[in-house]
């Protein structure tokens, strides 16, 4: 009977001392993983923080380019008009409306782009891509305004 209550309080402590091990563990297994999550947000901050100074560069460098753009229209179209001031009264009539038109249709480009502000990066691509759809319309507009096609 010595030898079961011996064994039983040897068993008993065995058990308190690894279930208190356990807790211990487990407290270090949380604390653990709290400090990866911790990390984990912290790379994620960082990740964001360059996607979006990569997304202000991008957005840099592409208004550059479309400023450079709808001043060149800007120049052509100012140089068809004076080119067409002295033809044909009839044509000259008709290139007027259609010249006027692109340069409503530039302008508002211009206004378009200057009003941008960054919302992310699925609204910046679809801008983007909306804008040089736009742009390039305005470009082959004025290409067939220009081509004679005999």
């Amino acid at each position: 009977m010595k030898n079961i209550i011996i064994g039983s309080t040897l068993l008993l402590t065995i058990t308190i001392f690894t279930g208190c091990q356990s807790s211990e563990k487990k407290a270090k297994n949380a604390e653990d993983k709290v400090m990866e999550a911790k990390q984990d947000l912290a790379d994620s901050k960082r990740d964001l923080f360059y996607i979006k100074l990569d997304t202000i560069s991008n957005y840099e460098k592409f208004k550059i380019e479309a400023e450079k753009v709808i001043i060149a229209q800007e120049k052509n179209i100012n140089e068809l008009k004076v080119k067409i001031a002295s033809d044909n009264q009839y044509i000259n009539a008709d290139y007027n409306k259609i010249l006027i038109e692109l340069e409503q249709k530039n302008s508002k480009l211009k206004i378009k782009l200057a009003n941008f502000k960054d919302s992310g990066h699925e609204q910046w691509i679809s801008f983007k891509n909306e804008f040089n759809h736009d742009i390039n319309a305005i470009g082959k507009a004025f290409k067939d305004l220009t081509t004679d096609n005999k």
